[in-house]
């Protein structure tokens, strides 16, 4: 036998069905058990990442499927990998590390396959308290998939059968005798971690934990998975394929193997199910696990709290559920839109102010709203101490953020020669060097946990539209449209997106704080005042711009103009500026 043990872990042999497997235990065993099932070409050390995180707070166990790892395989081969004896390995497993309390199941790839099985069939009900399913379906529901569109084709039925067909190539492969075994014992197991890292966006690892040494025979064993399951249960699924137990289906969008429309009639077999989804490719234990870890936590603690639902109510709560969401400039307008925005969808929200009560005020809204968690606190932006101390306390409390939004920003209205360098100052320092500060900071530890993440900078229509009364605003919010253009292109390989939201006239309190530069007090408060009235004339939400915030982290867009104005401009700005220089001629109204 090859391969490790996951680091820290007890390690314990279970026999069962003529094999010995190897099972690897953290945590406190009088805490609720948490199982974890590999994937092909894995071992149990996929988990490597993602098993420590959940021993905090939960009893966790992962095992080396029957041939792989640590554990024996079955001799002969052929017939050695059923469903069937899969399940007993699993059954062994449970009963060995949780004999009177059943245990919350969670599988990837070819353990989710397997997973299925377990949670659907008569003998594993009650020993299953719930299911956390990722890149593997069930095949007997992915035999009704296809017998469905075999029976009422539709050009788009048929596009979906094709477009599946096309990703499950490597069956057809894996199905032909000898050919894998000799290619994963040869040059495919030596290079399996560049492919890996190139294709997936799997970091290596220098101490060999992941993929371990025992990876050829892994694969050249696991073959048989496939053989001696597949054509057997797509030709005849089992028409009794109904989850006893809770499930949570966590989709990555971006999977090379797997369709999304897969799991368009999950619910006919999990009525229990919780859906999820992830901005990321096939291997989401190595490439996600903060956030893998957070929804297996929620979901766990909510079954074992006799809940069964964990979505959020509000939309995207699939996408933005337990990640952590910090807004700056949360007080009011945009900024506590977007807050309460990204709480609705269940995500965890950190509402930054240097408003104190704003700021509290927003995270008890969100927690009222729907976040998951809220906190509140008080940073100036354009301060580069207050916002290094808010990134090192934000990380050290509630880990790397997931999505940043650099909102926070003041309005100067004015011409340029009555402009002082004082005003000039203030603005940069706000809408600019915030945004710097926020990008610097927090971008940094997205770019360096290596697992994705989304960085909203708010900029302004004002950005590509020229002004005569708006020269200090509009060029901090045009550095902030290049500036976001210019990350996206260096982050663009390492999973974080960069987006620029460019609001034109939205009714926020920002003209009841903005300076016209050039006029006494007097004068500025009446120019206030008719600023404030216009846009309330133009009656534009801020809840509006929240929606497109969300929206266009979904999409992962780069520029967003939000209204038919800032739309507008746009288009004039990318095809006709000369027109656009010609409006920025007349006098605005205020």
């Amino acid at each position: 036998m090859s391969g490790t043990v996951l680091r820290g872990a007890r390690e314990r042999r279970v026999r069962t069905g003529g094999v010995e497997l190897c099972v690897a235990e953290l945590g406190d065993p009088g805490r609720p058990t948490i199982v974890l099932v590999h994937g092909y070409p894995d071992s149990k050390e996929v988990w490597s990442e993602v098993a420590p995180r959940l021993a905090e707070r939960f009893h966790v166990v992962a095992y080396d499927v029957r041939g792989h790892g640590r554990s024996t395989a079955p001799r002969p081969l052929r017939g050695g990998f059923t469903l069937e004896k899969l399940t007993d390995d699993f059954l062994a497993v449970a009963d060995a590390v949780s004999p009177d309390e059943p245990v919350h199941l969670v599988g990837h790839d070819w353990g989710s396959v397997q997973a299925w099985e377990f949670v659907t069939v008569g003998r594993g009900e009650g020993r299953i308290a719930s299911f956390t399913s990722m890149s593997g379906p069930s095949l007997d529901h992915f035999g009704h998939w296809i017998d469905r569109r075999l029976r009422r084709p539709t050009p788009r039925r048929v596009g979906q059968l094709l477009g599946q067909g096309a990703k499950s190539w490597y069956v057809y492969l894996l199905h032909t005798p000898v050919l894998p075994e000799l290619a994963w014992r040869g040059p495919l197991g030596k290079r399996w971690p560049d492919i890996l890292k190139r294709f997936e966006n799997v970091p290596r690892t220098d101490d060999g934990d992941y993929p371990t040494s025992s990876l050829p025979s892994d694969a050249a064993h696991g073959a048989w998975l496939y053989r001696d399951n597949v054509r057997s249960r797509l030709r005849r699924p089992r028409t009794d394929a109904y989850a006893h137990a809770p499930v949570q289906l966590v989709t990555p969008l971006g999977d090379a193997f797997l369709s999304e429309r897969l799991y368009d009639d999950l619910e006919l077999w999990a009525p229990r199910l919780t859906r999820r989804t992830l901005p990321a490719k096939h291997w989401v234990p190595r490439t996600r696990p903060d956030q893998l870890t957070t929804w297996i936590t929620e979901f766990v603690t909510s079954v074992e709290a006799g809940r069964t639902e964990v979505t959020a109510p509000g939309r995207y709560a699939d996408r933005f559920g337990g990640q952590l969401v910090l807004v700056t400039g949360a007080g009011n307008g945009i900024g506590r839109a977007t807050a309460l925005a990204f709480a609705e969808a269940g995500a965890r929200v950190v509402a930054v102010d240097r408003d104190t009560e704003a700021a509290v005020r927003t995270a008890e809204e969100a927690r009222s709203a729907g976040a998951s968690a809220a906190w509140a606190r008080t940073a100036d932006v354009s301060d580069a101490q207050a916002m290094e101390k808010l990134a090192e306390e934000t990380t050290a409390e509630h880990g790397v953020v997931d999505v940043l939004v650099n909102n926070a920003g003041v309005g100067l209205g004015g011409s340029f020669f009555e402009t002082t360098p004082e005003d000039w100052k203030r603005v940069l320092d706000v809408n600019l060097w915030g945004v710097i500060h926020g990008c610097r900071l927090f971008g940094a530890r997205m770019a360096g946990r290596g697992q994705g993440g989304h960085i909203v900078n708010v900029a302004s229509a004002a950005a590509y539209r020229p002004s005569r009364a708006l020269p200090a605003y509009s060029t901090s919010k045009a550095a902030v449209l290049m500036l976001s253009e210019c990350l996206r292109a260096e982050l663009s390989g390492q999973g974080v997106g960069v987006t620029a939201v460019c609001p034109g006239i939205v009714n926020t309190g920002i003209t009841s704080g903005a300076r016209f530069a050039g006029a006494e007090a007097g004068e500025e408060q009446r120019h206030r005042q008719r600023a404030a009235r216009l846009y309330g004339l133009r009656d534009c939400p801020p809840e509006k711009v929240a929606a497109a915030i969300l929206r266009a982290v979904v999409r992962d867009e780069a520029v967003v103009p939000v209204s038919p104005e800032a739309r507008g401009a746009y288009v004039l700005a990318r095809w006709m500026p000369r027109a656009l220089r010609r409006i920025a001629r007349v006098k605005p109204p205020v």
